[in-house]
């Protein structure tokens, strides 16, 4: 749906996006990340032909959007960060003018217009003056309008910007329900909502594409390996010297004591986070700790959050020539 190769846009003053290159799959629901500045919504401006690019190409729905502007965005619903909207304009009429400069067929505009009222769950202003409304209002006014024409390819910019919780979960049940049937491109802060709703991440920093791939694989791509924290009775240098010593871990990160022994005889409780090539060396681990005497009350997998990735992807230092972390499947 989307192939973006080599994108670049240079100001006189500094270069906002430095040729990355990006693909989006039909049907896909895609996270598209940054911290402020990054260039992110420069690259959703120059995809839906509000900006033209100084180098690359863009096609959308098979339409080179350099070249043939129009014709691409007859492809795309778009709603910016800051949505455009005619205040003086109720909302009804506001979305039945949207629908006729899109091109909705004038015997369609009124179910369309009455589909988006549902859909973005403003039914119950569509009288009201756009000038009136709040700012979670006027935002699900322009996602009615990104969907208005019925388009293949949704391209949002912050969509839940100064919306309360129950809305935030309205838009993000409204975004799962369209997988599949539409292509969805999602700018946002907030990371679980990228987790609970997208298939594939992109993480752009200092205008350089620098993630790329499912949330899962870019935490476990992160990480560098599997890492597990272990809860078991003994001492910590004893513990940690077994659980080091066990083929197929990495290194022991570290230990603390939970608790000491509350009865006689009874060893401290310890802590330890290690790292192991394969999941599958713990299940020799805890055998051999049983073995050795040490009564094990807990072993999980260490999550890496979303929010871990960005934080680490964004704040590390990139070279101009820096590849996108190599995370390109499912079965990362």
């Amino acid at each position: 749906m989307i192939e973006v190769e080599n994108l670049t846009k240079r100001y006189t003053d500094r270069t906002a996006v430095k040729g990355i290159s990006f693909s989006v799959r039909k049907g896909e629901i895609i996270g598209f990340l940054g911290p402020n500045g990054a260039g992110k919504s420069t690259t959703l401006r120059m995809l839906t032909g509000y900006l033209q690019p100084t180098e690359g190409s863009i096609r959308v729905g098979g339409v080179d959007a350099v070249r043939d502007s129009i014709g691409a965005r007859r492809f795309i619903g778009y709603l910016p960060e800051s949505v455009p909207l005619y205040r003086e304009m109720r909302v009804v009429e506001y979305l039945r003018y949207r629908a006729r400069l899109k091109d909705v067929p004038r015997s369609q505009v009124a179910s369309r217009v009455d589909h988006v009222l549902g859909l973005a769950n403003i039914g119950d202003v569509k009288q009201r003056i756009i000038g009136q409304l709040s700012k979670g209002y006027r935002s699900r006014v322009g996602l009615a309008d990104a969907l208005v024409a019925d388009p293949p390819l949704l391209v949002l910019d912050e969509p839940t910007a100064g919306l309360d919780p129950n809305q935030i979960r309205q838009v993000r049940d409204l975004i799962r329900s369209l997988a599949g049937e539409k292509t969805i491109m999602l700018s946002t802060h907030i990371l679980p909502e990228v987790e609970s709703t997208c298939s594939r991440v992109l993480i752009i920093n200092k205008g350089q594409l620098v993630g790329e791939g499912p949330p899962h694989a870019l935490r476990g791509a992160e990480t560098g390996g599997h890492i597990f924290v272990l809860e078991v009775r003994g001492e910590a240098s004893a513990i940690e010297a077994r659980v080091g010593a066990q083929p197929g871990v990495r290194r022991v990160l570290g230990s603390d004591t939970l608790e000491a022994g509350t009865g006689p005889g009874e060893a401290p409780l310890q802590r330890v986070r290690f790292e192991v090539e394969q999941a599958t060396v713990v299940e020799a681990l805890s055998l051999e700790l049983a073995r050795a005497g040490h009564a094990l009350r807990e072993l999980h997998r260490e999550q890496t959050s979303l929010e871990d990735v960005f934080a680490s992807l964004t704040t590390r230092e990139h070279v101009e020539s820096a590849e996108p972390t190599p995370v390109a499947t499912e079965a990362s």
